[in-house]
């Protein structure tokens, strides 16, 4: 258990990143009217979020335009158009995945783009292409990130040597990405202290980024906090990919540094919430989630069991073991 002083205290260096819409929109195509977006900026500046990530910047010659809304690609005509000059606190954020995007050519310099932080997201076999992508976004002015994915199923030793090669890149934070929702408080511990040796031996911040198949993403992610973890990812009403994501209105409600204000959240929530939901969108914790969150399998199947609209949970638990 974490001392009760470092729980009624505040850290200055705390950063909140809302992914609601990159997250989120795994789960609607990324079709979100510019109203929801922009009533999100705005609720996100009350709240004092302190970063606002708008989606992916997604290949067009890869992914098909119209099957998809403008925040799978977030040209910066498009960001500016909700944020104008964004002449605020909040800064702006979009995740490029590494193999699906163009960042050469569609990463603009900063100077003139709305995005303040770029966040490379990644899987330890492609860290040297990672590199590159941080070391572009350095040169063109952006503060960055690094997400590897995956992490609960990777060997020590290979996250170790990640962890090495990158924290001698011009990486800003190193996140702890629990894809699967299956890590244990414990477990986020241990991986925290494996992380925080390269954090502290190369001067890099540390983010968590949890899922909530086990209903721990709130859990794993105060735990992160009391053990040194700075940058904290969220999303509105939990929404995110299959069981989704540490909630924000949970967290915004925990954390003490009287900059947060948790009832824009619920006002944003109320509002409109249940019209995303109405339209379709599936997400949070359920029975087939919570199962591939055990046996730490990547939740495609569950996705897919929820896309078919099937309830046999016992038999869909028997057709996932044999996958072990």
């Amino acid at each position: 258990m974490k001392e009760v002083s470092k729980l009624m205290d505040y850290r200055a260096d705390i950063k909140v990143l809302d992914a609601t819409l990159r997250d989120g929109g795994l789960v609607n195509e990324f079709r979100f009217t510019d109203d929801f977006v922009k009533a999100l900026y705005l609720a996100n500046i009350r709240a004092g979020v302190d970063y606002m990530e708008f989606g992916y910047k997604g290949d067009k010659s890869m992914f098909d335009v119209d099957k998809f809304g403008p925040l799978k690609f977030c040209d910066d005509d498009y960001i500016r158009s909700i944020v104008g000059e964004n002449n605020t606190d909040l800064k702006i954020g979009i995740m490029a995945d590494v193999g699906r995007c163009n960042y050469k050519e569609d990463i603009h310099d900063a100077s003139e783009s709305p995005v303040d932080l770029i966040r490379v997201a990644t899987y330890l076999h492609q860290i040297p292409t990672a590199v590159s992508m941080i070391e572009d976004a350095k040169n063109k002015g952006y503060e960055v990130s690094c997400n590897i994915m995956a992490i609960s199923n990777a060997r020590e030793s290979d996250i170790e040597a990640a962890l090495d090669i990158l924290g001698k890149s011009p990486v800003d934070v190193l996140y702890i990405v629990d894809s699967f929702g299956s890590l244990y408080p414990e477990q986020v511990v241990r991986t925290i202290n494996i992380y925080k040796e390269f954090a502290d031996k190369y001067n890099k911040k540390l983010g968590i980024h949890a899922h909530n198949n086990q209903q721990l993403a709130f859990a794993n992610t105060i735990e992160a906090v009391g053990d040194g973890v700075d940058w904290l990812d969220a999303t509105y009403a939990s929404m995110g990919r299959g069981a989704g994501n540490c909630a924000m209105e949970l967290l915004l409600g925990f954390l003490k540094n009287p900059k947060y204000n948790v009832y824009p959240a619920i006002q944003f929530i109320e509002k409109y919430m249940p019209a995303i939901r109405a339209s379709g969108a599936v997400w949070g914790y359920d029975f087939q989630y919570m199962m591939t969150g055990l046996l730490n399998q990547h939740p495609r199947t569950a996705i897919e069991f929820t896309k078919e609209g099937r309830e046999d949970y016992s038999e869909f638990y028997k057709e996932i073991l044999a996958q072990e």
